[in-house]
């Protein structure tokens, strides 16, 4: 990847790095990390889901005073996400600027949703590392402060799952079933795929970190989807 690319992702992100290798290590996946014997971004990212989780926690804690502790756990949960992550990815194009294995760049792992929220993790901590808590809260907080408003505002709504079989049955009682389709990663970082059937007909599907995260994900587009 040449310098100059990494010049222009950090002209994306808002932030120059003192120290470009940070960067660099937070762009490398384990199958390019693996190939070229480096480091990969894995440490990085566990640092950086901690920061996420911090500067979320403090920012619901200073702005949103008027919820309630389990609320504030729901807004977080909510917005501190795959889906969330893999928005900011995308924002920003981290694709591009990705360092993956022959096999994964073949498959198209740069633009996987997982490699890409993860590697969002990976840079918080760079960011972190090389500037400290000040331009990696502004960079939190400016990608997510639409989303945790948007989570604040509905925290008291019902379920996705109850308010859709609500809306579907108001003429009468209607077959809903949630199915997982598919089941990823190892036993102890499990990412679940679920689809929402309504009398044989699939309507949306949605993936989560728990069947019952992905199922309410599901209904959460299906909702989207009769809405829209």
């Amino acid at each position: 990847m040449q310098e100059n690319n990494l010049a222009e992702l950090q002209e994306k992100i808002g932030y120059k790095f003192t120290d470009i290798k940070l960067l660099k290590n937070a762009l490398t996946h384990t199958s390019y990390a693996y190939e070229n014997k480096l480091a990969s971004n894995e440490k990085l990212e566990f640092l950086g889901d901690s920061i996420l989780e911090f500067v979320s926690s403090q920012y619901l804690y200073q702005n949103y005073k008027q919820l309630k502790e389990g609320e504030m756990t729901k807004v977080r949960a909510t917005v501190v996400c795959e889906e969330s992550l893999y928005k900011i990815a995308k924002r920003h194009n981290f694709s591009d600027f990705l360092y993956v294995g022959k096999s994964e760049r073949i498959s198209k792992g740069n633009e996987k949703t997982a490699i890409l929220a993860d590697s969002v993790e990976a840079v918080i901590a760079a960011i972190y590392l090389d500037g400290g808590l000040e331009p990696v809260t502004k960079f939190i907080i400016e990608n997510l402060k639409e989303e945790i408003k948007k989570a604040a505002e509905h925290v008291g709504d019902k379920d996705y799952k109850t308010v859709l079989q609500e809306k579907l049955q108001e003429n009468g009682n209607i077959k809903i079933e949630y199915k997982i389709i598919r089941e990823t990663g190892p036993d102890h970082d499990k990412t679940f795929e679920a689809e929402v059937v309504v009398e044989g007909k699939k309507l949306a599907e949605g993936t989560g970190k728990s069947k019952k995260q992905a199922e309410m994900k599901a209904a959460q587009k299906a909702l989207n989807n009769l809405e829209g």
